[in-house]
């Protein structure tokens, strides 16, 4: 397979396989090339198997499960907060009030 073909991979778990450009060091780009040869894969099989396993040790990283407690923990007050001000510009969903889906319909008894 040459450089300029698309990769043969197919969709994985995490979705269809998306083009991704880097800009590397000519001396880094030549180390890469000598692998992939010397591997038998393409310079982006080189690089997709080397990010794969980045991501795999970051996952069990202590700093980065700390991080992600703490951004998960920020996502959920910014949910809360987004969600009250709905509340309390629309009220609570069984408030009565009319959604464009809802006018039109009978109300509940």
């Amino acid at each position: 397979m040459s450089e300029n073909e698309p990769p043969e991979v197919p969709a994985t778990a995490l979705g269809p396989v998306r083009p991704l450009s880097i800009r590397i060091t000519d001396g880094l780009r030549a180390q890469l090339d000598v692998i992939a040869q010397l591997n038998d894969r393409s310079v982006t099989e080189e690089i997709r198997l080397a990010l794969e396993a980045w991501v795999q040790t970051s996952k069990s990283d202590p700093k980065v499960l700390l991080r992600a407690e703490t951004v998960r923990a920020e996502i959920e007050r910014e949910a809360q907060t987004r969600q009250s001000a709905i509340e309390a510009i629309f009220g609570a969903a069984d408030s009565g009030v009319k959604t464009p889906s809802s006018r039109g319909k009978a109300p509940s008894p």
